[in-house]
């Protein structure tokens, strides 16, 4: 994708002091206020939720009635998640995640609590909570007669009625993050299936699978790390995945032999469901089931913003977007962050949050919208030709230092992070179910925690 050029020429958002709204205080939502006022400008973070942190807000009680979370409940979290990348890369870049000690989880994995206190010292370190509104939805974004004029009217509930507001803004930043609207499969039978289903956006604890059969659709991270905590509680557990080399399938082939776990069995697909119970695979085995659950990712969502189709979802491709971020036709005064997946959080939306910053004030001149439309064709087209599918679109993984070197300038990330990275990635693959416990650091891992003033222990 094209590079975008510093530039100290004016823009439509140029001069200072002009009024941003951010929509959403998780991680994302955050790092841009903190960039937007470290660059001059006035800004307004909207939240729906009580509290910061988006999806590390754990909700201990989802919707019951809406078990397949098509109403979009916020916080997909549930109770034991634990950090699957080291905390010494997993901090913005000049605050990092340091164990605190006095009755903090100090583990280089440890429990989402933690990260969510972390989220929590950001926002006062650097005073942000002066400019988030809890409580507050977004309903609708919209253009006010001008490319660089926004109307955002929102719902605050006050707890005594809710007051609705519409304000005016020169920009607006959407970072509301993908973890909310499940992605559901289409499954023959699912729509009359009597039996409980549910998307794993809406599990949080094991005790009410205790003695149940369960299939879990789905077969990365989330179904498979699901299927080793249930397998505790549950009669059987049957893994359903599309392929059988499919993304961490291998790896949970290894588990099972290594285990030898007699009640945990790997599936073909589902073929289709029936009314009784019955779930059939491919090939035509068949299991009768107390709960079917979906483990298959998120659809990107934007149901707040009316701009007459010129942002679309295709298949999970968000677009075009100039570099994931930038609208063509709407930027600089539209833009979004947090899309892309696959990406090391939060030092990657701190690299996306830094660039818009240094747009919307005027530091950094973007391409023409013909240049930034061509540019996304490309990406797109050598995604394709790569044989990418269109939902992976947004996966930027191998390319993190490179991005964000080209979009604003940040720096890459040290070598022996790069290496905890990988260490932690192949320790997953190699045993999911002991690899954030069971690490041993090379010594230029070593050298550097030291050096860094690093001290984490394992228990």
């Amino acid at each position: 994708m094209s590079t975008t050029s510093s530039s100290s020429s004016s823009s439509d958002l140029s001069s200072k002091n002009k009024k941003v709204c951010v929509i959403g205080a998780g991680m994302a939502g955050l790092a841009a206020a903190r960039e937007l006022r470290r660059e001059g400008l006035e800004v307004t973070v909207l939240e729906q939720r009580d509290g910061i942190g988006g999806q590390w807000l754990y909700d201990a009680a989802p919707d019951a009635g809406d078990p397949l979370g098509v109403a979009g409940v916020q916080s997909s979290m549930y109770a034991s998640v634990r950090l699957n990348s080291p905390r010494e890369v997993v901090g913005f870049s000049d605050f990092p995640f340091f164990p605190t000690g006095a009755g903090s989880d100090d583990r280089r994995f440890p429990v989402h609590g933690e990260f969510l206190r972390y989220i929590n010292k950001f926002c006062d370190a650097f005073g942000l909570m002066d400019a988030v509104r809890l409580n507050t939805t977004v309903t609708r974004v919209a253009m006010d007669g001008s490319p660089s004029r926004w109307t955002v009217r929102s719902k605050h509930d006050a707890g005594d009625g809710e007051v609705e507001t519409e304000e005016v803004f020169d920009a607006v930043v959407v970072a509301t993050g993908h973890y909310t609207q499940p992605r559901l499969p289409a499954i023959d039978g699912m729509d009359t299936w009597r039996r409980r289903q549910l998307h794993s956006h809406s599990y949080r604890v094991p005790d009410t699978f205790a003695g149940e059969v369960v299939v879990i659709v789905g077969c990365n991270v989330s179904g498979i790390e699901l299927a080793l905590e249930l397998r505790r509680v549950a009669k059987e557990i049957h893994l359903s995945t599309k392929s059988i080399d499919a993304g961490l399938t291998p790896a949970m082939s290894k588990l099972l032999d290594k285990y030898q776990y007699t009640n945990l069995h790997l599936r073909p697909k589902i073929e289709h469901l029936r009314d009784d119970g019955t779930v059939v695979f491919d090939g035509g085995e068949s299991v009768i089931v107390d709960t079917i659950i979906y483990c298959t990712g998120y659809n990107y969502s934007f149901p707040f913003l009316d701009i007459d189709g010129k942002v679309t979802v295709d298949d999970n491709r968000v677009g075009p977007l100039f570099e994931h971020v930038f609208p063509p036709s709407l930027a600089p005064s539209l833009s979004f962050i947090g899309i892309p997946s696959k990406v090391l959080l939060p030092r990657f939306v701190e690299v996306q949050a830094r660039f818009v910053a240094q747009v919307v004030s005027g530091k950094r001149k973007l391409p023409s919208p013909e240049e930034m439309t061509r540019a996304v064709e490309e990406h797109n087209a050598s995604k394709e030709a790569a044989g990418v599918p269109k939902r992976r679109t947004h996966d930027v993984f191998l390319e993190h230092d490179e991005y964000g070197e080209r979009v604003c300038g940040f720096p890459r990330m040290e070598a022996w992070r790069k290496e905890l990275i990988w260490l932690s990635y192949n320790g997953m693959f190699d045993d999911i179910e002991t690899y954030r416990d069971d690490y041993h650091d090379s010594g230029l891992v070593c050298d550097a925690l030291r050096l860094h003033g690093w001290t984490t222990s394992r228990r």
